[in-house]
């Protein structure tokens, strides 16, 4: 009986000290578990900008084309199949000089068959006016009476009617034959190419494109909020996009329609003074009464800017607490790499310019000190 308390005695000490290990396991493994602290954000340091008004530097400038004051589009004015086509796009031509020509082999029987009745017509008229003159002569002799006389007069007549017809349709006829050939009618340049060798086109089917020689325009367009300040006859400076070169013109000409697709309007200079730019050339429009250039306004580096939601918004630093708060801006236009702010800051405030996009608001910051260069030591040589 004692034997039995003793093992009863040993198998409880022996299941509390396996369930004590057994808290003790799962205490260390909670405490394995529990993961480390996280360290604290370390303070940014941010470079800034204090706001101020400084003069704008860039003018507004429209991009445009330089053309001729007259580009004329030329087409046959009979139709046919096109055989020939002695002229390329940027050949100077002279007036009067082959352009195009058409098959004229048509035009060519229609004109001998025109000649054809011209020479019907005119036997019928003399012959009509052989017998005319014989019948003059009977009636002189006393041989005919007056109507039959005046029959002879009204055949002869109807005779020379009928060969001045036939002589009107011939004349049309070999018009349409010289038709067949398309010549300059000034001189300028070939600045484009409707239709190639082969092509059949009807009477009237632009060809080619012809800029005559003289005056140049500036052909650029305005959005319709800006066109109230173009007024014909206003001197505006071109800016050439090659050569960078100055020019004084005068607007000529102002769209009274907006275009359907881009909703502009065309605005055409006349370019004053030589040597004219080349055709086609890209030049660049600066309207002076749409110059803002030296307005007072507040300027930002585009590194500035990032996006808030829907608003453009910059990091402002309060310099009490050197903390960061947004304030949403409203951008005017560029000024040259910077941009123009007309709403959302006030002279005196500290803009942070650098890294806006790992920032957050209420942010404690520091400000950037530049480290300063260490000058480059010379290597010492031992003799």
């Amino acid at each position: 009986m004692q034997t039995d308390w003793v093992r009863q005695s040993r198998s409880g000490f022996l299941r509390h000290w396996a369930r004590g290990v057994g808290v003790i396991g799962a205490v260390v493994l909670l405490a394995a578990c529990k993961q480390p602290a996280p360290p604290e954000e370390p303070v940014r340091a941010v470079k800034v900008l204090t706001v101020g008004t400084s003069a704008l530097q860039a003018q507004l400038e429209f991009a445009g084309e330089v053309r001729a004051r007259t580009e004329s589009r030329l087409g046959f004015r009979v139709g046919g199949k096109i055989i020939r086509r002695p002229v390329e796009v940027g050949q100077t031509v002279k007036p009067g000089q082959l352009l195009a020509q058409l098959d004229p082999r048509d035009y060519q029987l229609s004109a001998g068959a025109a000649q054809a009745q011209v020479a019907a017509a005119l036997t019928n008229r003399d012959l009509a006016s052989s017998d005319f003159k014989r019948y003059q002569e009977l009636k002189a002799q006393g041989f005919i009476g007056a109507a039959e006389l005046e029959r002879r007069e009204t055949a002869l007549k109807a005779a020379q009617a009928q060969l001045e017809q036939a002589q009107a349709q011939s004349a049309a006829q070999l018009n349409q034959a010289a038709y067949a050939n398309l010549y300059a009618d000034a001189a300028g340049v070939v600045v484009a190419v409707e239709a190639e060798p082969g092509q059949v086109v009807a009477a009237g089917t632009p060809v080619l494109r012809l800029a005559h020689d003289g005056p140049r325009d500036v052909v650029f367009s305005v959005p319709e909020d800006r066109v109230g300040a173009m007024l014909p006859g206003a001197t505006v400076q071109v800016r050439n996009w090659a050569s960078g070169s100055l020019q004084t013109a005068q607007l000529r000409e102002v769209g009274a329609l907006a275009d359907p697709l881009t909703r502009t309007f065309t605005v055409k200079a006349a370019l004053m003074g030589q040597p004219a730019p080349a055709l086609g050339s890209t030049a660049y429009v600066r309207p002076p009464a749409l110059s803002q250039a030296g307005t007072p306004a507040i300027r930002l580096p585009t590194s500035a800017l990032r996006q808030d939601g829907k608003n453009t918004a910059v990091w402002v630093l309060e310099p009490a607490t050197m903390q960061l708060r947004s304030v949403a801006i409203t951008v005017a236009t560029l000024d040259d790499n910077e941009v123009v702010v007309s709403a959302g800051l006030s002279p005196g405030m500290q803009v942070v310019t650098t890294g806006v996009h790992v920032l957050t608001a209420g942010q404690k910051v520091t400000l950037y000190q530049a480290r300063p260069e260490v000058a480059a030591l010379s290597p010492v040589t031992g003799r």
